[in-house]
């Protein structure tokens, strides 16, 4: 049997959400955003790539603009208003020094007590190959985590070090461990993941089609949860 989830620290003021591409937070998490926003967290979105070539039938150029579009729209759904993009290629992300730093800077600039990454493992949640720009943006954020509270790292940043990272949270993980109650925000959680049109359409998703996949997942959490619709997180020790 699966163990409990155990409910999601609160005692933090701000969080800071570091993901590969617009709609990575919405498929599955979005709902915790709004929970958290609702009780007053300030929560911020930094977006490695804007999406681009991710809408088969929509060339990059044409396609990045509508997904940056659409990713902030979505956030503002949920309470988020600071969305900044990195302008790395989506589907080509790599590990190495300029991600981490990319990260570290991130970090700086936003100084969040929570840091909330997207899942690094090979595997999604559901047991299906993860994708590269997923593992390589998730493993990034974690080792700029320690980086960015070491002054001397990376040597050319100009940011004051910022060590006041308390929680760091996976989204999507295959091995959650905590849970947060999105009892009253899932339907918010819903419509963050329908204003992502163009996306959808290109997915040949109709109107309202995800809801029942965040309605299911989020029941699924709950039965680990007391029974209360939940979005899932592995916490990881700073």
């Amino acid at each position: 049997m699966s163990q409990d989830l155990q409910p999601l620290p609160m005692d933090w003021t701000r969080a800071l959400v570091v993901v590969a591409h617009p709609d990575d937070m919405e498929f599955g998490s979005a709902a915790a955003v709004a929970a958290w926003t609702a009780a007053g967290k300030d929560v911020r979105y930094v977006v490695a790539t804007r999406g681009e070539a991710g809408i088969d039938g929509i060339a990059p150029a044409e396609a990045g603009p509508i997904r940056e579009m659409e990713q902030r729209n979505s956030a503002k759904i949920v309470g988020v208003s600071t969305v900044e993009f990195l302008d790395h290629r989506d589907g080509e992300i790599e590990y190495g020094r300029a991600l981490r730093d990319d990260g570290v800077r991130a970090i700086r600039r936003h100084r969040p007590e929570l840091v909330v990454a997207y899942n690094h493992h090979d595997l999604t949640y559901s047991g299906k190959w993860n994708t590269a720009d997923h593992r390589h943006t998730g493993r990034a954020v974690l080792d700029a985590i320690s980086a960015a509270a070491n002054r001397w790292q990376p040597g050319d940043a100009d940011d004051e070090a910022w060590g006041g990272v308390k929680y760091v949270a996976v989204a999507a993980s295959p091995e959650p461990t905590h849970a947060v109650d999105v009892s009253d925000t899932l339907d918010l959680g819903v419509a963050s993941v329908e204003a992502h049109e163009a996306y959808l359409a290109g997915l040949g998703l109709p109107p309202g089609a995800a809801k029942p996949a965040l309605e299911a997942y989020a029941n699924a959490m709950g039965e680990r949860f007391d029974g209360r619709p939940a979005v899932a997180f592995e916490m990881l020790e700073v």
